[in-house]
């Protein structure tokens, strides 16, 4: 095929709840996690290639980087689809062919009519036919497949090409795809229902690169449901990433996203925390069963949500959850009740959004039936915006969503939210805390920052102190928490400065 630069570009990223942006600042980190799907695609790519990465969201994109690329890669999610734009024209501007793929233009292709080729769905099918018609110069326009990939032929991400002191964690993947079938979710559409999953061996060689590469620290697994074949986890996967974290030292403490039904299995949580899993974030959803039930939620329906997460709690690892407002059946009561569940849950990272229909949803699509879609919304649903007209009038579900951050964001409740978790949470002894560098410059300027500076300063004195002579163990998580919390409020004060999109008229 001959010898090509190849620059891959991962555009700007917008403020976000998960984007830590100002808690970052509190490490001197600029990203969360590197872009993982790229990092993978590189490794795809002939050898003889030249290859280079331009992360937006830790660097520029400039025009020598621009005038050096023969080809541009380009992987995005919806929230990134201004940047991405940009980032199209500025290569159509410079003459530099591209290539486009990822979530956001497997969903949406019809809207980047300027990329040279749009290289969809899963790079495992569409890939390699690519560059054979690209070897031969009869490259398409586009390129689809209905049959998802084989991750067990995925190559090690090449991690070399990003600057870990960028990142204040890195990723890996284990699996695709999930069991269940909510309405809200475009994950099954993506990446199917039936969950794939990468061996044993194949999951270790990937921790030893990544490992080999220097980094230590927190490793997130981005797979949308971790335990969809929990099976395998508990007799080939979770035994031999014990043996191995045991082996090195325990290098990594890792996170991961479930699905509720975790809590129903203590051998399951038990293997999680033994290598190295430390929190969790599951999808709450709504404390009302009549709302579970409209969105297919229906493995969260029948139970008691909040003995569940103690349960989870109990094991050792923390759970971060998903709620959602904006559902059809939701009652004039669902903004007190989740305040209540969050506050009593102990849940200190409670991601609260309004619903959203991504395109090619059942709920999209139902949506579209009824005439109430908007062609408006971020794809950001922790942002006040909406892309269709909510039953529950516009007025009662934003002064609802104002009231219900305030409720587990404000100073007192979110403070007493996080000394009520600290109380009883147990880590695992064998995940011990090691202090790092960024450890030190976090503790500085939190205490510059929060505990001088900030309106928070009584609260953070009162939080540190008690998690001192209570709870000695938990003292850098306390101050953890502080920092999220910060950023959580910030967010938010932002964010619902503006009022939800309305409809025409």
């Amino acid at each position: 095929m001959g010898y090509m630069n190849v620059l891959l570009v991962y555009p700007e990223c917008p403020d976000t709840f998960w984007g830590f942006r100002r808690a970052l600042k509190f490490i001197g980190r600029r990203a969360a996690q590197p872009p993982l799907g790229l990092l993978t695609v590189a490794g795809m790519l002939p050898k003889a290639w030249n290859r280079r990465l331009v992360d937006m969201n830790v660097a520029r994109l400039t025009d020598r980087d621009l005038e050096w690329a023969d080809l541009v890669f380009i992987s995005a999610m919806i929230l990134q689809k201004e940047s991405s734009r940009e980032v199209l024209d500025r290569c159509r501007r410079a003459g530099v062919r591209t290539v486009a793929g990822g979530p956001l233009f497997t969903t949406h292709p019809e809207d980047y009519p300027e990329a040279d080729h749009l290289v969809l769905n899963e790079a495992e099918t569409t890939l390699p036919p690519f560059l054979a018609d690209l070897a031969r110069g009869e490259a398409k326009p586009r390129y689809t497949s209905e049959q998802f990939g084989d991750i067990r032929e995925t190559p090690v991400p090449q991690w070399d090409l990003a600057g870990r002191k960028h990142y204040a964690a890195m990723n890996i993947q284990y699996s695709r795809g999930c069991p269940f079938h909510c309405d809200f979710c475009d994950i099954p559409v993506l990446y199917g229902r039936k969950v794939r999953t990468k061996t044993a061996d194949q999951l270790l060689a990937e921790l030893t690169a990544l490992y080999a590469a220097g980094w230590r620290g927190e490793v997130f697994f981005v797979d949308d449901n971790f335990i969809g074949n929990s099976p395998k986890l508990k007799r080939d996967v979770l035994p031999a990433l014990i043996r191995w974290m045991n082996e090195r030292g325990r290098p990594f403490t890792f996170q991961t996203e479930a699905s509720v039904n975790l809590a129903d299995d203590a051998e399951l949580m038990d293997l999680m925390v033994r290598a190295g899993f430390e929190c969790v974030f599951v999808g709450i959803e709504t404390p009302n069963e009549e709302s579970l039930a409209e969105c297919n939620k229906l493995h969260n329906k029948g139970r008691d949500l909040l003995a569940c997460v103690k349960a989870i709690q109990a094991a050792g690892l923390q759970v971060a959850g998903g709620f959602i407002l904006g559902f059809d059946s939701d009652p004039p009561t669902i903004f007190d009740r989740v305040v209540t569940f969050v506050q009593n849950s102990g849940i200190v990272s409670a991601m609260v959004g309004l619903l959203n229909a991504p395109r090619h949803t059942g709920l999209y699509n139902r949506l579209a039936a009824e005439g109430r879609l908007l062609n408006k919304g971020t794809g950001d649903n922790a942002d006040g915006t909406m892309n269709f007209v909510p039953r529950m009038g516009y007025d009662t579900l934003s002064e609802g969503y104002r009231r219900v951050i305030q409720g587990i964001y404000s100073l007192r409740p979110y403070y007493d939210r996080v000394r009520s978790f600290l109380r009883r949470y147990e880590p695992a002894r064998s995940n011990k805390f090691r202090v790092r560098l960024r450890h030190i410059l976090a503790g500085l300027k939190s205490t510059v920052r929060l505990g001088i500076l900030g309106r928070e300063r009584l609260q953070y004195w009162k939080l540190c102190l008690w998690a001192l002579f209570r709870r000695p163990r938990a003292l850098p998580l306390a101050v953890t928490f502080a920092i999220y919390g910060h950023h959580y409020r910030k967010f938010f004060e932002e964010r619902l400065a503006c009022s939800l999109v309305r409809p025409p008229g």
